[in-house]
């Protein structure tokens, strides 16, 4: 089954252009595909966002170890301050995941903590107005957690931060958007809004 990854990679200010081939290189040689190297724009800042995405759970654990065992992890040791890693399971009726493409610049990067019992209403709200959503923006991914709180992580690309408040305003306003019931079960959020590094597979 596959698994994503999501890693938050606090830093020192300015290291996103010195540490994103870092990043690369340390991809490229573990497990998985890397998807997008993005650095936080809009919310908290100096962070490397690294989305990657692993065949199954064996292979997610073993780059997850390499991390953990690594006195460099992510390549980036000079200049990390702080490292989380976050594993989930993709909701299984969106969209294939893209590998790389220009679908930005500009990406939100939506975090919940779920009310207890919440993961299958938020998905099922999800999967009956996903069709009419995505007509508005590309979907990168909508996942599930995998361990810790019980949560979810979604991603939006937008060509510019006009183009998001446009979109996200003309949905609310059709009632298409956020969907039906689902902001019933939201106990937390974090946004942040991302652009890519250079190079990022997404841009």
């Amino acid at each position: 089954m596959q698994r994503f990854e999501l890693a938050f990679l606090s830093t020192t200010i300015g290291a996103a252009p010195k540490a994103a081939p870092a990043i690369e290189a340390w991809a490229k040689a573990g497990k998985g595909r890397l998807h997008a190297v993005w650095a936080s724009e809009i919310g908290l800042l100096n962070q490397i966002l690294v989305l990657r995405s692993f065949e199954g759970e064996a292979d997610l654990a073993a780059e997850r170890q390499r991390a953990l065992s690594s006195s460099s992890p992510f390549g980036c040791g000079e200049w990390l301050t702080g490292l989380s890693m976050d594993a989930y399971a993709p909701f299984p009726f969106i969209p294939p995941v893209p590998e790389a493409g220009a679908l930005g610049p500009v990406y939100e990067v939506r975090s919940y903590i779920l009310k207890t019992g919440g993961l299958e209403p938020t998905m099922a709200a999800w999967k009956a107005q996903l069709p009419a959503r995505l007509e508005f923006s590309p979907l990168v991914v909508a996942m599930h957690a995998v361990d810790g709180p019980p949560r979810f992580t979604h991603i939006w690309a937008y060509k510019s931060m006009n183009d998001r408040l446009a979109i996200r305003g003309d949905a609310v306003a059709r009632g298409i958007w956020p969907p039906k019931g689902g902001p019933d079960w939201l106990a937390e959020m974090r946004n942040t809004i991302c652009l890519p590094t250079a190079v990022s597979p997404l841009q």
